[in-house]
Protein backbone atom coordinates (compact mmCIF):
# COMPACT_ATOMS: atom_id res chain seq x y z
CA UNK A 1 0.00 0.00 0.00
CA UNK A 2 1.45 3.60 -1.22
CA UNK A 3 1.38 6.54 1.40
CA UNK A 4 1.68 10.05 0.63
CA UNK A 5 2.22 12.41 3.47
CA UNK A 6 1.17 16.16 2.40
CA UNK A 7 -0.11 19.43 3.61
CA UNK A 8 -2.30 20.16 1.00
CA UNK A 9 -4.10 19.65 -2.03
CA UNK A 10 -4.09 21.58 -4.95
CA UNK A 11 -6.10 21.87 -8.12
CA UNK A 12 -3.62 21.87 -11.45
CA UNK A 13 -5.94 24.01 -12.78
CA UNK A 14 -9.84 25.40 -12.66
CA UNK A 15 -11.74 25.38 -8.87
CA UNK A 16 -13.01 21.81 -8.93
CA UNK A 17 -10.80 19.12 -6.74
CA UNK A 18 -11.64 15.78 -7.36
CA UNK A 19 -10.49 12.95 -4.66
CA UNK A 20 -11.05 9.78 -5.80
CA UNK A 21 -12.63 7.82 -8.79
CA UNK A 22 -15.88 6.39 -9.80
CA UNK A 23 -16.36 3.53 -7.74
CA UNK A 24 -14.03 4.37 -4.62
CA UNK A 25 -14.97 4.91 -1.11
CA UNK A 26 -13.33 7.57 0.56
CA UNK A 27 -12.99 7.40 4.82
CA UNK A 28 -11.57 9.48 7.11
CA UNK A 29 -9.46 6.54 9.87
CA UNK A 30 -11.27 6.42 13.16
CA UNK A 31 -10.83 9.28 15.20
CA UNK A 32 -10.26 11.55 12.89
CA UNK A 33 -12.74 14.43 11.98
CA UNK A 34 -13.47 16.98 8.82
CA UNK A 35 -13.76 20.26 9.06
CA UNK A 36 -15.40 22.50 6.17
CA UNK A 37 -17.13 19.78 4.09
CA UNK A 38 -20.39 20.52 5.69
CA UNK A 39 -23.42 17.94 6.18
CA UNK A 40 -25.79 17.39 3.61
CA UNK A 41 -28.86 17.12 6.07
CA UNK A 42 -28.29 13.52 6.92
CA UNK A 43 -27.11 11.97 10.35
CA UNK A 44 -24.93 9.10 11.23
CA UNK A 45 -27.49 6.90 13.33
CA UNK A 46 -26.22 5.45 16.78
CA UNK A 47 -27.41 1.63 16.88
CA UNK A 48 -27.04 1.06 20.35
CA UNK A 49 -31.16 2.48 21.28
CA UNK A 50 -31.16 4.93 24.18
CA UNK A 51 -32.72 3.45 27.50
CA UNK A 52 -32.60 6.58 29.50
CA UNK A 53 -32.25 10.49 29.25
CA UNK A 54 -28.83 12.08 27.37
CA UNK A 55 -27.89 14.53 25.93
CA UNK A 56 -27.34 14.70 22.37
CA UNK A 57 -24.10 15.45 19.65
CA UNK A 58 -24.76 16.89 16.33
CA UNK A 59 -24.59 14.82 13.14
CA UNK A 60 -26.02 11.94 15.10
CA UNK A 61 -29.43 10.13 15.06
CA UNK A 62 -30.81 8.05 17.92
CA UNK A 63 -33.19 5.30 18.31
CA UNK A 64 -34.96 6.16 21.41
CA UNK A 65 -36.47 3.53 23.64
CA UNK A 66 -39.23 4.17 26.00
CA UNK A 67 -40.67 1.08 27.16
CA UNK A 68 -39.19 1.83 30.72
CA UNK A 69 -40.15 5.35 31.17
CA UNK A 70 -40.25 8.88 29.73
CA UNK A 71 -36.84 9.79 28.35
CA UNK A 72 -35.84 13.20 28.13
CA UNK A 73 -33.59 13.84 24.72
CA UNK A 74 -31.49 16.98 25.54
CA UNK A 75 -30.35 19.23 22.66
CA UNK A 76 -26.27 20.07 21.97
CA UNK A 77 -24.96 22.79 24.27
CA UNK A 78 -23.87 26.58 22.32
CA UNK A 79 -25.10 25.23 19.06
CA UNK A 80 -24.22 26.60 15.26
CA UNK A 81 -26.48 27.12 12.57
CA UNK A 82 -26.61 23.70 10.58
CA UNK A 83 -25.57 21.32 13.77
CA UNK A 84 -27.99 18.25 13.16
CA UNK A 85 -29.90 15.99 15.55
CA UNK A 86 -32.66 13.10 14.63
CA UNK A 87 -34.41 10.93 16.67
CA UNK A 88 -36.62 7.34 15.85
CA UNK A 89 -39.32 5.82 18.08
CA UNK A 90 -37.14 2.64 18.57
CA UNK A 91 -40.52 0.61 20.46
CA UNK A 92 -43.33 2.60 18.96
CA UNK A 93 -44.10 3.61 22.83
CA UNK A 94 -43.88 7.21 22.85
CA UNK A 95 -47.61 7.49 22.93
CA UNK A 96 -47.58 5.58 26.73
CA UNK A 97 -44.19 7.10 27.79
CA UNK A 98 -43.21 10.56 26.10
CA UNK A 99 -39.84 11.36 25.07
CA UNK A 100 -39.10 15.12 25.72
CA UNK A 101 -36.88 17.14 23.45
CA UNK A 102 -34.67 19.49 26.06
CA UNK A 103 -34.51 22.42 24.61
CA UNK A 104 -31.03 23.52 26.90
CA UNK A 105 -31.21 27.09 26.37
CA UNK A 106 -32.69 27.73 22.41
CA UNK A 107 -35.51 28.24 21.06
CA UNK A 108 -37.60 25.07 19.32
CA UNK A 109 -39.48 26.11 16.14
CA UNK A 110 -39.83 29.11 17.60
CA UNK A 111 -41.24 28.35 21.31
CA UNK A 112 -39.05 28.93 24.45
CA UNK A 113 -40.87 25.56 25.44
CA UNK A 114 -39.83 21.92 25.59
CA UNK A 115 -41.05 19.67 22.98
CA UNK A 116 -43.25 16.83 23.93
CA UNK A 117 -43.14 14.07 21.45
CA UNK A 118 -46.21 11.95 22.21
CA UNK A 119 -46.78 10.26 18.72
CA UNK A 120 -46.65 6.55 18.68
CA UNK A 121 -43.61 5.21 16.15
CA UNK A 122 -42.62 9.47 15.85
CA UNK A 123 -39.70 10.22 13.99
CA UNK A 124 -37.83 13.80 13.35
CA UNK A 125 -34.43 15.54 12.36
CA UNK A 126 -34.07 19.29 14.34
CA UNK A 127 -31.57 21.68 12.36
CA UNK A 128 -30.27 24.29 14.11
CA UNK A 129 -31.10 27.70 12.15
CA UNK A 130 -30.44 30.72 14.72
CA UNK A 131 -30.99 32.31 17.95
CA UNK A 132 -34.48 33.51 16.69
CA UNK A 133 -35.88 30.05 15.82
CA UNK A 134 -33.90 27.79 16.91
CA UNK A 135 -33.91 23.98 15.84
CA UNK A 136 -36.28 23.80 13.26
CA UNK A 137 -38.15 20.25 12.48
CA UNK A 138 -37.92 18.96 9.04
CA UNK A 139 -38.57 16.06 6.47
CA UNK A 140 -41.78 14.71 6.74
CA UNK A 141 -43.14 16.61 9.88
CA UNK A 142 -44.06 19.97 10.53
CA UNK A 143 -43.73 22.79 13.31
CA UNK A 144 -46.85 21.45 15.10
CA UNK A 145 -45.48 18.36 16.08
CA UNK A 146 -42.78 20.09 18.05
CA UNK A 147 -43.90 20.41 20.47
CA UNK A 148 -46.48 17.62 20.13
CA UNK A 149 -49.79 19.32 21.64
CA UNK A 150 -51.63 17.38 24.25
CA UNK A 151 -54.96 18.07 26.46
CA UNK A 152 -56.30 18.02 29.68
CA UNK A 153 -58.49 14.76 30.07
CA UNK A 154 -60.64 14.06 32.87
CA UNK A 155 -63.86 12.95 34.54
CA UNK A 156 -66.54 13.80 36.50
CA UNK A 157 -69.70 15.99 36.89
CA UNK A 158 -71.44 17.06 34.19
CA UNK A 159 -70.02 16.90 30.85
CA UNK A 160 -70.74 19.57 28.23
CA UNK A 161 -68.56 21.32 25.69
CA UNK A 162 -68.30 24.63 23.97
CA UNK A 163 -66.41 24.65 21.21
CA UNK A 164 -62.86 23.41 21.57
CA UNK A 165 -63.69 23.67 25.86
CA UNK A 166 -64.85 21.19 27.87
CA UNK A 167 -67.07 22.09 30.90
CA UNK A 168 -67.38 19.89 33.69
CA UNK A 169 -70.63 20.82 36.25
CA UNK A 170 -70.57 19.91 39.69
CA UNK A 171 -74.01 20.57 41.42
CA UNK A 172 -73.08 18.38 44.60
CA UNK A 173 -69.81 16.81 45.53
CA UNK A 174 -68.12 14.54 43.43
CA UNK A 175 -64.47 14.33 42.09
CA UNK A 176 -62.61 15.80 39.19
CA UNK A 177 -60.40 13.06 38.46
CA UNK A 178 -57.08 14.00 35.74
CA UNK A 179 -56.35 10.99 33.69
CA UNK A 180 -54.10 12.93 31.46
CA UNK A 181 -52.26 16.50 32.43
CA UNK A 182 -51.67 17.51 28.65
CA UNK A 183 -48.87 20.08 27.78
CA UNK A 184 -48.45 23.67 27.74
CA UNK A 185 -48.52 23.28 23.81
CA UNK A 186 -52.35 21.93 24.37
CA UNK A 187 -53.28 22.14 27.38
CA UNK A 188 -52.66 21.56 31.09
CA UNK A 189 -54.42 23.70 33.27
CA UNK A 190 -58.44 24.76 33.83
CA UNK A 191 -60.24 27.39 34.44
CA UNK A 192 -62.81 27.78 37.21
CA UNK A 193 -66.13 29.08 39.26
CA UNK A 194 -66.30 28.41 42.75
CA UNK A 195 -69.54 29.52 44.34
CA UNK A 196 -70.49 28.71 47.84
CA UNK A 197 -73.96 28.47 49.48
CA UNK A 198 -75.91 31.53 50.33
CA UNK A 199 -76.87 32.35 53.71
CA UNK A 200 -80.42 32.27 55.14
CA UNK A 201 -82.69 35.02 55.80
CA UNK A 202 -83.19 36.71 59.41
CA UNK A 203 -86.51 36.13 61.17
CA UNK A 204 -88.42 39.08 63.21
CA UNK A 205 -91.40 41.09 62.08
CA UNK A 206 -88.81 42.48 59.29
CA UNK A 207 -86.21 39.83 58.67
CA UNK A 208 -82.89 40.95 56.94
CA UNK A 209 -81.82 39.50 53.50
CA UNK A 210 -78.96 36.58 53.40
CA UNK A 211 -75.70 37.73 52.11
CA UNK A 212 -74.33 35.04 49.17
CA UNK A 213 -72.10 32.56 48.90
CA UNK A 214 -68.27 33.60 48.00
CA UNK A 215 -68.15 33.79 44.03
CA UNK A 216 -64.11 33.48 42.78
CA UNK A 217 -63.40 32.36 39.34
CA UNK A 218 -60.59 32.43 36.90
CA UNK A 219 -61.53 32.60 32.79
CA UNK A 220 -58.58 34.35 30.61
CA UNK A 221 -59.75 32.51 27.74
CA UNK A 222 -62.84 34.27 28.04
CA UNK A 223 -60.87 37.91 27.52
CA UNK A 224 -61.63 40.28 25.59
CA UNK A 225 -64.77 39.69 26.61
CA UNK A 226 -66.57 41.99 28.93
CA UNK A 227 -69.48 40.78 31.31
CA UNK A 228 -70.75 42.01 34.69
CA UNK A 229 -67.99 40.04 36.89
CA UNK A 230 -65.66 39.74 39.72
CA UNK A 231 -61.49 40.15 38.21
CA UNK A 232 -60.09 37.17 37.79
CA UNK A 233 -59.11 35.29 40.86
CA UNK A 234 -55.95 34.62 40.43
CA UNK A 235 -53.90 32.51 37.02
CA UNK A 236 -55.54 28.86 35.77
CA UNK A 237 -54.89 26.19 37.79
CA UNK A 238 -52.25 23.84 36.73
CA UNK A 239 -53.59 19.97 36.99
CA UNK A 240 -51.34 16.92 37.39
CA UNK A 241 -52.57 13.49 36.63
CA UNK A 242 -54.76 12.93 40.24
CA UNK A 243 -57.88 12.96 41.52
CA UNK A 244 -59.48 16.38 42.79
CA UNK A 245 -61.81 16.10 45.31
CA UNK A 246 -64.64 18.30 44.78
CA UNK A 247 -67.14 20.49 47.42
CA UNK A 248 -70.43 22.04 47.02
CA UNK A 249 -71.96 24.48 49.90
CA UNK A 250 -75.15 23.95 50.84
CA UNK A 251 -77.31 26.76 51.54
CA UNK A 252 -78.13 28.01 54.94
CA UNK A 253 -81.67 26.70 56.65
CA UNK A 254 -84.46 28.65 56.99
CA UNK A 255 -85.18 30.38 60.49
CA UNK A 256 -88.32 31.26 62.03
CA UNK A 257 -90.97 31.68 62.96
CA UNK A 258 -89.84 32.80 66.34
CA UNK A 259 -88.94 36.13 66.49
CA UNK A 260 -85.55 37.60 66.70
CA UNK A 261 -83.54 34.27 64.67
CA UNK A 262 -80.31 34.81 62.73
CA UNK A 263 -80.06 33.46 59.68
CA UNK A 264 -77.87 30.86 58.99
CA UNK A 265 -74.31 30.48 56.97
CA UNK A 266 -73.90 28.53 53.75
CA UNK A 267 -71.38 26.61 53.25
CA UNK A 268 -67.95 26.62 51.34
CA UNK A 269 -67.10 25.19 48.26
CA UNK A 270 -63.86 23.97 47.44
CA UNK A 271 -61.77 22.96 44.32
CA UNK A 272 -58.42 22.30 44.56
CA UNK A 273 -56.52 25.54 45.93
CA UNK A 274 -59.71 27.66 46.23
CA UNK A 275 -62.10 28.26 48.87
CA UNK A 276 -65.06 30.38 48.13
CA UNK A 277 -66.87 31.21 51.75
CA UNK A 278 -70.51 30.33 52.85
CA UNK A 279 -72.72 33.41 52.79
CA UNK A 280 -73.25 35.22 56.17
CA UNK A 281 -76.65 34.87 57.78
CA UNK A 282 -79.31 37.65 58.00
CA UNK A 283 -80.08 39.76 61.67
CA UNK A 284 -82.91 39.60 62.58
CA UNK A 285 -85.59 42.46 63.64
CA UNK A 286 -87.37 43.04 66.98
CA UNK A 287 -90.02 45.33 68.39
CA UNK A 288 -88.53 46.76 71.39
CA UNK A 289 -87.13 45.58 74.26
CA UNK A 290 -89.35 43.12 75.67
CA UNK A 291 -88.14 41.03 72.42
CA UNK A 292 -85.23 38.79 72.60
CA UNK A 293 -82.14 39.75 71.89
CA UNK A 294 -81.49 41.53 68.26
CA UNK A 295 -78.91 40.07 66.45
CA UNK A 296 -77.07 41.38 63.49
CA UNK A 297 -76.14 40.14 59.77
CA UNK A 298 -73.31 37.47 60.17
CA UNK A 299 -69.90 37.92 57.72
CA UNK A 300 -69.17 35.57 55.03
CA UNK A 301 -68.47 35.36 51.06
CA UNK A 302 -70.65 37.92 51.09
CA UNK A 303 -72.20 39.23 54.43
CA UNK A 304 -76.27 39.26 55.55
CA UNK A 305 -77.91 41.83 55.37
CA UNK A 306 -79.13 43.75 58.97
CA UNK A 307 -82.13 43.74 60.71
CA UNK A 308 -84.30 47.59 62.04
CA UNK A 309 -85.67 48.00 65.50
CA UNK A 310 -88.77 49.76 66.69
CA UNK A 311 -86.76 52.29 69.05
CA UNK A 312 -83.05 53.25 70.42
CA UNK A 313 -84.01 51.15 73.59
CA UNK A 314 -83.93 47.84 71.45
CA UNK A 315 -79.95 48.90 71.03
CA UNK A 316 -77.89 48.79 67.62
CA UNK A 317 -77.37 44.87 67.88
CA UNK A 318 -79.89 44.29 64.79
CA UNK A 319 -78.40 47.30 62.47
CA UNK A 320 -74.73 45.90 61.99
CA UNK A 321 -74.42 44.64 58.90
CA UNK A 322 -72.36 41.44 57.73
CA UNK A 323 -69.14 42.18 56.53
CA UNK A 324 -68.49 40.55 52.91
CA UNK A 325 -64.71 38.68 52.06
CA UNK A 326 -64.85 36.82 55.19
CA UNK A 327 -62.28 35.62 55.07
CA UNK A 328 -60.62 37.79 52.82
CA UNK A 329 -59.25 37.11 49.42
CA UNK A 330 -57.92 39.34 46.46
CA UNK A 331 -59.72 39.59 44.70
CA UNK A 332 -63.08 40.27 47.17
CA UNK A 333 -65.35 37.31 46.74
CA UNK A 334 -68.32 39.00 47.91
CA UNK A 335 -69.65 42.41 49.03
CA UNK A 336 -71.13 43.36 52.34
CA UNK A 337 -75.02 43.44 53.44
CA UNK A 338 -76.61 46.26 54.29
CA UNK A 339 -77.21 48.58 57.50
CA UNK A 340 -80.32 48.12 59.94
CA UNK A 341 -81.86 51.13 60.55
CA UNK A 342 -85.02 52.37 63.40
CA UNK A 343 -88.38 51.72 62.02
CA UNK A 344 -91.27 54.33 62.49
CA UNK A 345 -94.33 52.30 61.93
CA UNK A 346 -97.35 54.24 60.74
CA UNK A 347 -100.51 52.68 59.06
CA UNK A 348 -100.37 49.69 56.93
CA UNK A 349 -97.70 50.87 55.01
CA UNK A 350 -95.09 52.19 57.56
CA UNK A 351 -91.13 52.91 57.10
CA UNK A 352 -91.03 48.93 58.68
CA UNK A 353 -87.78 47.18 56.92
CA UNK A 354 -84.81 45.72 56.94
CA UNK A 355 -81.66 45.33 54.71
CA UNK A 356 -80.75 43.56 51.86
CA UNK A 357 -77.63 40.44 51.99
CA UNK A 358 -74.57 41.43 49.96
CA UNK A 359 -73.73 39.87 46.47
CA UNK A 360 -70.76 39.04 44.72
CA UNK A 361 -70.35 42.33 43.05
CA UNK A 362 -72.58 44.76 45.03
CA UNK A 363 -73.22 45.65 48.73
CA UNK A 364 -77.15 45.13 49.99
CA UNK A 365 -78.98 48.10 50.07
CA UNK A 366 -79.65 49.98 53.91
CA UNK A 367 -82.67 50.47 55.22
CA UNK A 368 -85.14 52.17 53.51
CA UNK A 369 -86.07 54.73 55.75
CA UNK A 370 -88.79 55.82 53.38
CA UNK A 371 -92.71 54.06 53.79
CA UNK A 372 -92.50 50.66 51.57
CA UNK A 373 -90.38 48.28 50.59
CA UNK A 374 -87.33 46.43 52.51
CA UNK A 375 -83.45 46.75 51.09
CA UNK A 376 -82.87 44.59 47.32
CA UNK A 377 -80.29 42.25 47.49
CA UNK A 378 -76.74 42.86 46.27
CA UNK A 379 -76.48 41.89 42.48
CA UNK A 380 -74.31 38.83 41.36
CA UNK A 381 -71.51 38.25 38.83
CA UNK A 382 -72.27 37.43 35.35
CA UNK A 383 -70.21 35.01 32.81
CA UNK A 384 -71.16 33.97 29.40
CA UNK A 385 -72.80 30.60 29.62
CA UNK A 386 -69.66 29.30 27.71
CA UNK A 387 -68.87 28.74 30.86
CA UNK A 388 -71.66 27.07 32.23
CA UNK A 389 -74.40 25.57 30.41
CA UNK A 390 -77.52 26.74 32.14
CA UNK A 391 -79.24 24.27 29.41
CA UNK A 392 -77.09 26.37 27.13
CA UNK A 393 -73.24 25.32 25.24
CA UNK A 394 -73.09 28.65 24.45
CA UNK A 395 -74.68 31.72 24.44
CA UNK A 396 -76.14 34.86 26.97
CA UNK A 397 -74.98 35.46 30.54
CA UNK A 398 -76.20 33.17 33.79
CA UNK A 399 -75.70 34.84 37.22
CA UNK A 400 -74.42 33.76 40.20
CA UNK A 401 -74.61 34.86 44.17
CA UNK A 402 -77.25 37.47 44.23
CA UNK A 403 -77.82 38.67 47.90
CA UNK A 404 -81.29 38.31 49.45
CA UNK A 405 -84.07 40.99 49.67
CA UNK A 406 -84.77 42.41 52.99
CA UNK A 407 -88.36 42.08 54.49
CA UNK A 408 -90.41 44.92 54.58
CA UNK A 409 -94.08 46.32 54.08
CA UNK A 410 -95.95 46.74 50.99
CA UNK A 411 -93.61 48.04 48.28
CA UNK A 412 -92.46 45.60 45.71
CA UNK A 413 -88.94 46.17 45.25
CA UNK A 414 -87.33 44.05 48.32
CA UNK A 415 -86.40 41.65 45.33
CA UNK A 416 -83.17 39.36 46.03
CA UNK A 417 -79.83 40.49 44.00
CA UNK A 418 -79.61 39.10 40.14
CA UNK A 419 -77.94 35.83 40.76
CA UNK A 420 -80.43 33.86 42.93
CA UNK A 421 -80.96 36.11 46.29
CA UNK A 422 -84.67 35.17 47.03
CA UNK A 423 -86.95 38.54 47.65
CA UNK A 424 -87.69 39.60 51.17
CA UNK A 425 -91.19 39.09 52.75
CA UNK A 426 -93.93 41.41 52.36
CA UNK A 427 -96.71 42.76 54.51
CA UNK A 428 -99.59 43.92 52.17
CA UNK A 429 -103.01 44.79 54.11
CA UNK A 430 -104.82 41.72 54.11
CA UNK A 431 -102.37 39.72 52.92
CA UNK A 432 -98.72 38.30 53.41
CA UNK A 433 -96.30 37.68 50.86
CA UNK A 434 -93.69 34.29 51.72
CA UNK A 435 -89.65 35.31 51.70
CA UNK A 436 -88.15 33.58 48.94
CA UNK A 437 -85.42 31.22 48.53
CA UNK A 438 -82.02 31.39 47.07
CA UNK A 439 -82.03 29.71 43.81
CA UNK A 440 -80.49 26.55 43.96
CA UNK A 441 -77.01 26.08 42.53
CA UNK A 442 -76.64 29.90 42.56
CA UNK A 443 -74.88 30.61 46.02
CA UNK A 444 -77.97 33.47 46.19
CA UNK A 445 -79.08 34.72 49.70
CA UNK A 446 -82.34 33.65 51.25
CA UNK A 447 -84.91 36.58 51.80
CA UNK A 448 -85.94 38.02 55.40
CA UNK A 449 -88.89 36.49 56.92
CA UNK A 450 -91.82 38.79 57.16
CA UNK A 451 -93.77 37.99 61.08
CA UNK A 452 -96.78 40.63 60.52
CA UNK A 453 -99.98 38.12 60.16
CA UNK A 454 -100.68 34.68 61.31
CA UNK A 455 -99.21 32.19 60.72
CA UNK A 456 -95.67 34.48 60.67
CA UNK A 457 -93.52 32.88 57.84
CA UNK A 458 -90.36 31.39 57.91
CA UNK A 459 -86.87 32.99 56.29
CA UNK A 460 -86.09 32.32 52.93
CA UNK A 461 -82.93 29.75 53.09
CA UNK A 462 -80.15 29.92 50.86
CA UNK A 463 -79.21 28.58 47.47
CA UNK A 464 -76.67 25.47 47.34
CA UNK A 465 -73.33 26.43 45.73
CA UNK A 466 -71.67 25.11 42.13
CA UNK A 467 -68.61 24.52 40.90
CA UNK A 468 -67.72 24.83 37.51
CA UNK A 469 -64.08 23.79 35.54
CA UNK A 470 -63.25 24.83 32.09
CA UNK A 471 -60.27 23.33 29.70
CA UNK A 472 -59.46 23.29 25.87
CA UNK A 473 -60.04 19.90 25.37
CA UNK A 474 -58.26 19.95 21.55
Amino acid sequence: MSKIEVNQISSQCGSTLTVGQSGDTVTLASGATQTGFGRTGTVDWDTTAKTASFTAVSGTGYFVNTTSGAITLTLPTSPSAGDIVSFKDYANTFDTNNLTIGRNGEPIAGSTADAIISVEGQSGTLIYVDGTKGWMIVNASTDADLPAPTFVTATGGTITCCGDYKIHTFTGPGTFCVSSAGNAAGSNSVEYIVVAGGGSGGSGYYGGGAGAGGFRFAAPSLAPLTYPAKPLAGSNITVTATAFPIVVGAGGGSVGPTNCIQGNPGSNSVFSTITSSGGGGAGSWGNGPGDLPITPGLPGGSGGGAGSVNGAASGPGGRVAGAGNTPPVSPAQGEPGGTGGFNVPSGPCGTASSAGGGGAIQAGQDHNPGPGAGGFGGEGAGLPTAFGSNGVPCGSFRYYAGGGGGAGDCGTTNVGGKGGGGSGGRYVPGALVDPGDGTTNSGGGGGGAIDNSTPASISGSGGSGIVIIRYKFQ
